[in-house]
């Protein structure tokens, strides 16, 4: 019998068990928030947690098979729940050494050029969706505007219009000469 949620929690994992979505959805209705507290509480980020605990309920109904009479469902859950925060934290290290070894071996110049660079992809934002392709193909990316009327299926004179709109409307913003 489980000591958290009672002699019920039984009942519902063995319908759920055998394959009762309903009995899960009480399960769920019955633990999220003891779930979404504890996660709130070991993560100190409020979404993370509400992410955490998604994953949480997903896992559990794959795993359902695995569960064993007599634990607490609310233990077992809040488990794999501190498995998925344990996960994410690794993956976040992971990503962060990442990013610290990608900016260590950049090249001096691309360090450098970074504000200039911000300051391009603001400007670059600005522009409506269909412009910004534009832009970015015949002019980041060497296309040729029809080679990049090909790319976004757009007509041809309606790809040089946007690179023509869009390279101006660059150049307003990044204060540079019309010539």
């Amino acid at each position: 019998m489980n000591t958290e949620g009672g002699a019920g929690d039984d009942a519902l994992v063995a319908s759920a068990r055998a394959g009762s979505t309903a009995a899960f959805a009480s399960l769920v209705d019955r633990h999220q928030q003891a779930v979404r507290a504890f996660l709130r509480r070991t993560c100190g980020s409020w979404a993370q947690a509400d992410d955490l605990a998604q994953e949480t309920f997903l896992t559990a109904w794959s795993r359902l098979g695995r569960f064993q009479e007599g634990v607490s469902f609310r233990a077992w859950l809040c488990g794999i729940g501190y498995n998925k925060h344990l996960s994410a934290m690794r993956s976040a290290m992971r990503a962060r050494a990442r990013e610290a070894t990608y900016e260590a071996e950049k090249p001096p110049s691309s360090r450098a050029m970074s504000d200039e660079r911000l300051t391009i992809e603001a400007a670059m934002s600005s522009l409506p969706p269909d412009q910004r392709a534009c832009v970015a193909l015949c002019l980041a990316a060497d296309f040729s505007h029809a080679e990049a009327a090909e790319a976004l299926r757009l007509p041809l004179g309606t790809v040089k219009s946007h690179v023509s709109r869009g390279r101006a409307r660059l150049l307003e913003v990044l204060g540079g000469s019309h010539e």
